[in-house]
Parts: C-alpha cells; sequence; structure tokens
C-alpha cells in the first residue's frame, strides 16, 4: 500500500458516560478525536502507509494522542511537541438520538501555531495523496499559511490532494470569511467531498448537479457530494456520473465520523483502482458502520470487515 498524509488538530475527546448536560454529568471516558485523526485511522486499517501531520502540547492529552497514533499502526513523524501551549479538547455530550452537543476548547493551542517552515522535512517520495479538511483553516492564519504550502508543495511533488469541506461556523468569525476560504482552498483540490447542505453555502448553489459541475469547471477531477443520511452521494467527474446509495442501517447509535468514514472509503477506493461508483460505495458503507458504534473512529472496519459487511448487505 502506498503513503497517504493528512494534516489536522488532533484532540482529546471526553464523553460523557451519562445523559444530561455536559455542566451537569459528572463522568467522562477519555478518548482523543479530530477528523482528520479519524481519516487517517480509517486509511491505515485498510492498509495504507499512514502519516498524520500535526501538532500536540507537551501534556497529557499530547501524549495521549502519539500513544494512539501508534498503537493505530499511524507515522508520528510529523507530529510536533509544544513546550510553550496545549493540546485542544472537546467535551461531548451521551445521546441515545440524534447528534450530541460538543464543546470546543481549543484557543491558542500548539496547532495554531503550525507554520510552513515545519513541512520542510517532508519526504514525498511514495505518497499517493494528502488529504485536507475545512476544520485546520479556521484556526488561524498559522494554519491557513501552512495548509497552502503544503498542498502547493503536493502538487509540486505530483501529489493529488482531496478536500473534505466540513463546515464549522462555530470556529468561524463570520459565514462570508467562512465560505470564502473554503471555497478557494476547495478549489486548489483535486477530489472535493462536500454535504450538498455545505456545497449550497459554499456555492450558491442548490443542486448538487450544479455543484459538481461548478468544481469540475474550476479544474477539481473528482467530486462526492454527500447528499445526507438515506439520500446517498452523487459523484461525477468530467466523463461519468453517479447517484450512489447509502447502506440500510437499522440503529444509528452516533453519527460523528460518518463523513471521515466516508472520505477514507471514497479515497481509499480510488487509490486502489476501483470505479467511481464502487468507490462511493465503498465509502458509504464505512459510513454506515461507523454509525453503529459510539466513538468517533471505533467502528471504522480493517479491509477483511469491510468485505464482510458489503458481502452481508449487498
Amino acid at each position: 500500500m502506498g503513503k497517504v498524509l493528512t494534516i489536522g488538530e488532533a484532540m482529546g475527546l471526553l464523553v460523557a458516560e451519562s445523559e444530561g448536560t455536559l455542566d451537569q454529568v459528572k463522568h467522562f471516558e477519555r478518548h482523543v478525536c479530530g477528523a482528520e485523526l479519524n481519516y487517517i485511522v480509517g486509511m491505515a486499517r485498510l492498509g495504507f502507509d499512514a502519516y498524520y501531520v500535526s501538532r500536540v502540547g507537551n501534556d497529557p492529552f499530547g501524549t495521549c494522542i502519539c500513544n494512539f497514533l501508534r498503537e493505530n499502526h499511524i507515522h508520528d513523524t510529523y507530529v510536533q511537541v509544544d513546550d510553550a501551549y496545549m493540546t485542544g479538547f472537546q467535551m461531548k455530550e451521551k445521546v441515545s438520538s440524534g447528534d450530541p452537543k460538543v464543546a470546543n476548547i481549543r484557543r491558542n493551542t500548539a496547532f495554531t501555531h503550525l507554520t510552513a517552515a515545519d513541512f520542510t522535512g517532508i519526504d514525498w517520495q511514495g505518497v499517493q495523496l494528502l488529504h485536507v479538511t475545512g476544520i485546520p483553516l479556521a484556526l488561524s492564519d498559522n494554519c491557513r499559511q501552512a495548509i497552502a504550502f503544503l498542498m502547493e508543495e503536493a502538487h509540486q511533488n505530483g501529489v493529488p490532494v482531496s478536500f473534505d469541506t466540513n463546515l464549522r461556523p462555530m470556529l468561524w468569525p463570520d459565514e462570508q470569511t467562512m465560505c470564502g476560504t473554503i471555497r478557494d482552498f476547495s478549489l486548489k483540490a483535486d477530489i472535493v467531498l462536500p454535504g450538498l447542505s455545505e456545497a449550497r453555502r459554499i456555492t450558491g448553489l442548490s443542486d448538487e448537479k450544479a455543484v459538481g459541475r461548478f468544481y469540475l469547471d474550476h479544474g477539481v477531477k473528482t467530486v462526492a457530494v454527500k447528499l445526507g443520511g438515506s439520500d446517498g452521494v452523487y459523484v461525477c467527474t468530467a466523463e461519468e456520473e453517479h447517484y450512489v446509495p447509502s447502506y440500510h442501517v437499522d440503529h444509528i447509535v452516533d453519527t460523528v465520523g460518518a463523513g471521515d468514514g466516508f472520505a477514507a472509503g471514497f479515497t481509499s477506493g480510488l487509490l486502489d483502482g476501483l470505479s467511481l461508483y464502487d468507490a462511493a460505495r465503498r465509502g458509504a458503507a464505512i459510513g454506515a458502520l461507523q454509525i453503529q458504534v459510539a466513538g468517533d473512529n471505533e467502528g471504522l472496519p480493517t479491509r477483511s470487515q469491510l468485505q464482510e459487511f458489503q458481502e452481508r448487505a449487498e
């Protein structure tokens, strides 16, 4: 398997052990989280040579993150430990239905002080893909400059870039800045993975086909518009387009991480040489597996688990 890189802010995660508001619950279970972390876990479990680019604080959460990466066979070569700034963390409610509320404690964290100079030592030989999301773009000017540099370095080394929009309005100063920045960065990618509701805000277009055409007209090679829930995904290139159904799930436990699972499944499928349709179908399968368990990445499968699920569900 080839090398895959992603960049993002890994954080500590405290998950409530009982239902109730975060200020009332007394007991929490410790995990680690981050959209890009979920993605690279998914790629590692599928057998790719996975590298995570980040910066953490010299603190218990930072140590926990580095340990987690190693336990999941993810290289931490490009994870820097910062003595001056802390690792961010989240607190997440336990809910019996719907999406849990999440509190972010991530201002002025170690990751926000990442700079382009931190990437001069990356070895691009053998790298098949760089995966980026819109989340770290919201965190600081440093992050935006660093990620722009990393995307340019990838392209200069012949490495394609995938971009998952992942809008987080609470991290941005205003809607215009968020949508403009995400749009500009997404147009520099080769593969773009927006949700339909996100794409409507970013492009001003309401139809998934129009969204796909917008990105293709601006030079993006492959687009996967996630239609939401049971509606599946619309995928297109300049040569073909498909509506790809989702998998039926009897009981949804936690929707967090489903989009990251789809991204891992879809991009890994493309790297494995699957057809556009089959790559999206793999993404849908991994998303379906992830939402059946608690936690952000516990449901991301190995290849054998993925194959078993798809054979059983087809």
